[in-house]
């Protein structure tokens, strides 16, 4: 087996809970910048 390279500068799809507005970004941006709801990353399954 291979190491996996994580880079942390890639963007990563964020996705808003509320009104499913999506944010490529670095990090996680916290807040929704349209309605401020909870951010989530997508590529992060649900439990």
């Amino acid at each position: 087996m291979r190491d996996v390279d994580q880079k942390s500068a890639e963007e990563s799809p964020y996705e808003c809970f509320d009104c499913g507005h999506v944010v490529l970004a670095e990090n996680n941006p916290g807040q929704c910048p349209d309605c401020g709801g909870e951010i989530r990353n997508r590529h992060t399954p649900l439990e």
